[in-house]
C-alpha cells in the first residue's frame, strides 16, 4: 500500500525561484532563505519519498477566470514550467505520477469533493519556485521524483473554507493510503505566511500571527478551521489567505506528528516559512483500505458490465487524450478546413497513431468508441464529414440507418453542424 511518510511546508513567493535562477542564494538577502531549506532538502534526501502530493495555487497563468474551479487535480504524464510574462524558467519538466492521481481522483469524488482534473498545463512559481530550491533536478536525470499536483483556486472568491481544506485533507489520506502500490508520499504544501500585494493595505505582514498560526497547524489544526476566509484576511492579509491550503496538509497527516524542523524568515513582501512534520499513524486490525476501495467503485459497480457500454472514466479518457484533443479542434473553422483539405498533413502534426489515423480514415465509429473517443467529440466529427448522429448511432450498434430507424418513435435526422 501507499504510505504517507510525512508533510512539508513552504512559501512560494517568486523571490525563491528569482534567487535559484540567479545564484543569489549566498547573498545577504536571500542566503536566510536557503539556509532554513536546507533542513528540508535533507530530509527528501534521507527519506527518497516516490512521489509528492503537491498542493500549491496557481497565480493566474495556466488558471483564468474564465473558468475557475477550487480544487484542480493534475491527471498528466508531465508538466512543464510556465511562463508568466518573462518566458518559461530554464527547468526540464517534471514527472507526474498519473496512475496514482486517477486513483486518487476517484476516491475524493467518492468521498463527494467535486473535483476538477487538467492536462497540458504548464505550471507556474506556485510549485516550481520552491521545488527548485528543496529538490533541485539533476542536469542529466532531471528531477529525482514524480508529483501529483492539486491547484487550489484561492484567488477568486469565493474560496473554499478552511474546514472544507481540512477534509479534504482526511479525504486525501483515505485515498492515498488505498492505492495498492508500495509508494512513499510525502505531501507538500506552500503558499503564505503573511502577505498582501494589492490596494494600500499592500505590504502588510504580521510574524506574530505567523508563528501562532504554524503553532496550531501543528499542534491545534482543528482550531484553524474554525476561522473564516475573512479573519485569515485579516489576520495574515487578504492573499496571505492562502495558507487554508496548508491544512490540507495537515488534514493528510496522523493526528499526532513530530515536527522535525521549522524556521522562518521576513526579508520583503511575504513571511517565508519551512516546516517538515513526520506521521505519528497507526494501523488498526481491520482492512480498512479495502473497505475504502469498495467505496470508490459503489457508484460505477457493474457499469463495466452493461453491453455494448464504456464508461469514459480518467483511465479511458487518458488513453484517448491524444485522439479527443485532435478531434477537439474541429470547433475552429481553420482547422476544419485543414482537416477536410490535408487530413494526412494534421495527422502527422498531431502525432496520431496509425490505429488512431486508420479509424479515422475509415469513420469507424464503434471502433473509435471501444479506443477511447468520447462520443461528444465523434458528432464533431459526423458535422464535419456531414454524417448524421443517427447514422453514428446505427453504425455503432452494427445496423443499417433504415434498421436502427425503426427502434425510434421518429424518423428523424440531424447533426451538430447547425444550418448545414
Amino acid at each position: 500500500m501507499a504510505r504517507i511518510i510525512g508533510g512539508l511546508a513552504v512559501s512560494h513567493t517568486p523571490t525563491i525561484g528569482f534567487a535559484v535562477d540567479n545564484d543569489k542564494q549566498h547573498d545577504e538577502a536571500w542566503a536566510p532563505i536557503f539556509k532554513s531549506f536546507e533542513p528540508v532538502s535533507a530530509w527528501l534526501r534521507e527519506k527518497r519519498p516516490d512521489v509528492l502530493f503537491y498542493i500549491f495555487n496557481d497565480h493566474v497563468t495556466s488558471f483564468f477566470f474564465n473558468h475557475y474551479a477550487a480544487f484542480n487535480l493534475g491527471v498528466d504524464e508531465r508538466y512543464e514550467p510556465a511562463d508568466e510574462g518573462g518566458g518559461p524558467r530554464a527547468l526540464p519538466a517534471v514527472e507526474g505520477h498519473a496512475e496514482l492521481a486517477r486513483h486518487i481522483g476517484a476516491s475524493l469524488m467518492a468521498d463527494e469533493f467535486d473535483m476538477a482534473f487538467f492536462r497540458d498545463k504548464p505550471l507556474d512559481h506556485g510549485l516550481f519556485s520552491p521545488m527548485s530550491a528543496i529538490l533541485p533536478p539533476d542536469a542529466r536525470s532531471g528531477w529525482p521524483v514524480k508529483i501529483v499536483p492539486l491547484q487550489v483556486g484561492v484567488l477568486q472568491f469565493p474560496i473554499p473554507s478552511a474546514a472544507r481544506c481540512y477534509k479534504l485533507g482526511q479525504a486525501l489520506r483515505r485515498a492515498i493510503e488505498s492505492y495498492p502500490e508500495d509508494l512513499k508520499v510525502a505531501i507538500v504544501s506552500t503558499g503564505g505566511l503573511s502577505h498582501q500585494v494589492h490596494g494600500e493595505r499592500c505590504g502588510f505582514n504580521d510574524p506574530q500571527w505567523d508563528a501562532q498560526f504554524v503553532d496550531l497547524l501543528v499542534n491545534d489544526p482543528v482550531r484553524l478551521t474554525e476561522l473564516t476566509v475573512a479573519e485569515y484576511a485579516a489576520l495574515g492579509g487578504v492573499e496571505g489567505a492562502e495558507v487554508i491550503m496548508w491544512l490540507i496538509m495537515r488534514g493528510a497527516l496522523s493526528a499526532t506528528v513530530k515536527k522535525v524542523h521549522q524556521d522562518y524568515y521576513l526579508p520583503s513582501m511575504t513571511g517565508i516559512a519551512t516546516l517538515i512534520l513526520e506521521n505519528r499513524d497507526r494501523e488498526v486490525p481491520v482492512d480498512l483500505h479495502e473497505r475504502h476501495r469498495r467505496h470508490m467503485d459503489h457508484q460505477l459497480a457493474g457499469a463495466d458490465r452493461l453491453e455494448g457500454t464504456y464508461p469514459f472514466d480518467l483511465a479511458r479518457s487518458a488513453k484517448g487524450y491524444r485522439l479527443n484533443k485532435f478531434l477537439h479542434g474541429l470547433i475552429s473553422p481553420a482547422f476544419r478546413e485543414r482537416f477536410k483539405e490535408e487530413p494526412e498533413t494534421l495527422f502527422e502534426e498531431h502525432r496520431l497513431s496509425e490505429q488512431e489515423r486508420d479509424m479515422l480514415r475509415r469513420l469507424d465509429w464503434r471502433a473509435l468508441i471501444q479506443y477511447g473517443a468520447s462520443f461528444f467529440v465523434l458528432e464533431k466529427l459526423g458535422a464535419v464529414v456531414g454524417v448524421s448522429n443517427l447514422h453514428i448511432y446505427s453504425a455503432m450498434r452494427g445496423q443499417s440507418l433504415e434498421e436502427f430507424q425503426k427502434t425510434r418513435n421518429r424518423q428523424v435526422l440531424y447533426s451538430v453542424a447547425g444550418k448545414r
